[in-house]
C-alpha cells in the first residue's frame, strides 16, 4: 500500500458502535507525522467570550492543511480549541508553512496564540503509544477519522510539554507563508437544542484496562443510547433550528479569516458578498429551488448529516441534545464508572450549539464542526483534567 494514499484506501466503518472493534484500527505508517494545533490559554479566552474565535481558529488549522493536501485525502479530528492532522511526509513542508501562516493570521486578526508542532509517528510507536486508525462513513459527503492506542495523546503531551515542545514544535524560520482558507464558513445562527440543554463530553477509558477499554467504550455509548435514544435524537442538529445569519457581527469573523491582510475596501467587498450569498442561500432553501447543481430544499438535512457530533481520538467527544433529566441519569453513571476507577470524564451544559463549516462542494465534499456554546470541548476537558488531578 502507498503510504500516501493509505488513508484513502482504508475501508469504511458503517456504524458507530464498530470504533470499539479492534480488528476494524490498523497502525498507521512510521514515515507519516501527528500535527497538533490548539489555542495557548484558550479557557482564558473563553471565559472573556471568545468561544467562537477559539473554534473558528481550530477549524482555521484543519482547512489550511487541507487546502495544501488537495485530492490527497489525510485524517483530522476537530478538538474544538485546536485539532489533530496526520499526514505522509511529501506533504509535510508545505502544510508546515500553511500553519505557520495560521499562527500568524490567528495572532495578527484575533489576538491569540496558536500553538503548532509535528511529531514522527514513530516516536509516540516507540514510547509504546502506536497510532491505530479505522475510518468511518458518516454521511456521502464525510467519512471520519477515528484514532486508538494512545498515539495522539501522546503526541499532544510532547508538544505541549515546556521542553519537549521546543523539539516538535513547528518553527517559523523567517520564511514568508501563506495559507489557504477556502470552504471556511462561518454563517449559521447559534443552534438551540431541540430538548433544552446541549451536552458536550469527554469520555477516556482508564489505560489500565489495555485491550479490554474497547469493551468499557462499547457500554458508555449502549448506555449513551439507551438514555437518549438513537442517532436522529442524538444529533444535536435539527432542520428547524438551523438558520442562517446576516449579522454584520458573526459574519465579520469568517471575513477576518478570509480577507485576512487584505485591505478594508476588500474586506468590506468580502462581507458584502457573503452577506448577498447568505441571504440568497437562506431564499433557495426556503422555497426549496432544485437547480442544475444542487436541490436546496435538502441542503439542510445534507448538512446535518455531516455533522462530526460524535468522534473518537483516544477518547470519546460527543456533543448531545437532551433533556435535565437524561443528562442527570448520565451523569450519575459517568460518576459511578469514574468513582470505581474505570472512566474520567468530563461535561459541560449550555443551551445552544455552534457550527463552523468546511464547504469545499455545495453537493460534496464536506464537514461541519460542532462544539457546545460558550466553550463545550474546552471546558469539558478542563473539568477532565481537574478528575484525572484529584485522583
Amino acid at each position: 500500500m502507498n503510504s500516501e494514499n493509505f488513508y484513502s484506501e482504508l475501508r469504511l466503518l458503517d456504524n458507530f458502535i464498530d470504533i470499539t472493534d479492534l480488528r476494524n484500527f490498523v497502525d498507521v505508517p512510521d514515515d507519516w507525522y501527528i500535527i497538533v494545533t490548539d489555542i495557548r490559554g484558550s479557557t482564558k479566552a473563553i471565559e472573556a467570550g471568545k468561544y467562537k474565535e477559539v473554534n473558528l481558529l481550530g477549524a482555521c488549522s484543519i482547512a489550511a492543511v487541507l487546502n495544501v493536501a488537495g485530492k490527497i485525502e489525510i485524517p483530522f479530528v476537530f478538538g474544538g480549541d485546536g485539532a489533530s492532522l496526520l499526514m505522509g511526509p511529501s506533504l509535510l513542508p508545505a502544510a508546515q508553512k500553511a500553519l505557520l501562516a495560521t499562527q500568524q493570521m490567528a495572532k495578527t486578526e484575533f489576538d491569540m496564540d496558536l500553538r503548532v508542532g509535528a511529531v514522527p509517528v514513530k516516536v509516540v510507536a516507540a514510547a509504546n503509544s502506536p497510532v491505530k486508525i479505522a475510518k468511518f462513513k458518516v454521511s456521502e459527503n464525510y467519512s471520519q477519522a477515528i484514532f486508538s492506542g494512545g498515539g495522539l495523546t501522546r503526541a499532544t503531551e510532547l508538544i505541549k510539554d515546556p521542553v519537549a515542545g521546543n523539539i516538535y514544535k513547528i518553527k517559523n524560520n523567517d520564511i514568508s507563508a501563506t495559507a489557504d482558507f477556502s470552504g471556511l464558513e462561518c454563517r449559521w445562527q447559534d443552534i438551540p437544542s431541540k430538548y433544552g440543554e446541549i451536552v458536550t463530553l469527554l469520555v477516556m477509558v482508564r489505560a489500565d484496562f489495555g485491550q479490554q477499554s474497547h469493551l468499557f467504550y462499547r457500554n458508555i455509548l449502549e448506555k449513551i443510547e439507551e438514555i437518549y435514544g438513537q442517532e436522529d435524537c442524538l444529533n444535536p442538529i435539527a432542520i428547524q433550528n438551523l438558520k442562517l445569519t446576516l449579522n454584520s457581527r458573526k459574519l465579520i469573523k469568517e471575513t477576518q479569516v478570509r480577507a485576512s491582510n487584505a485591505s478594508w475596501l476588500y474586506r468590506q467587498l468580502y462581507l458584502s458578498k457573503i452577506q448577498l450569498e447568505t441571504a440568497l442561500g437562506s431564499l433557495l432553501m426556503n422555497f426549496k429551488v432544485k437547480t442544475e447543481e444542487l436541490d436546496w430544499g435538502v441542503y439542510k438535512a445534507q448538512t446535518i448529516a455531516a455533522t462530526d457530533y460524535r468522534k473518537f481520538d483516544d477518547m470519546l467527544r460527543m456533543v448531545i441534545s437532551g433533556d435535565r433529566s437524561q443528562r442527570e441519569k448520565l451523569t450519575g453513571y459517568l460518576e459511578k464508572n469514574y468513582r470505581e476507577g474505570k472512566i474520567v470524564y468530563g461535561l459541560h451544559v449550555a443551551d445552544r450549539a455552534l457550527m463552523t463549516c468546511l464547504v469545499f462542494e455545495r453537493n460534496g465534499h464536506q464537514v461541519h464542526f460542532i462544539d457546545g456554546a460558550d466553550g463545550g470541548y474546552a471546558l469539558a476537558a478542563k473539568q477532565m483534567k481537574q478528575r484525572l488531578t484529584n485522583n
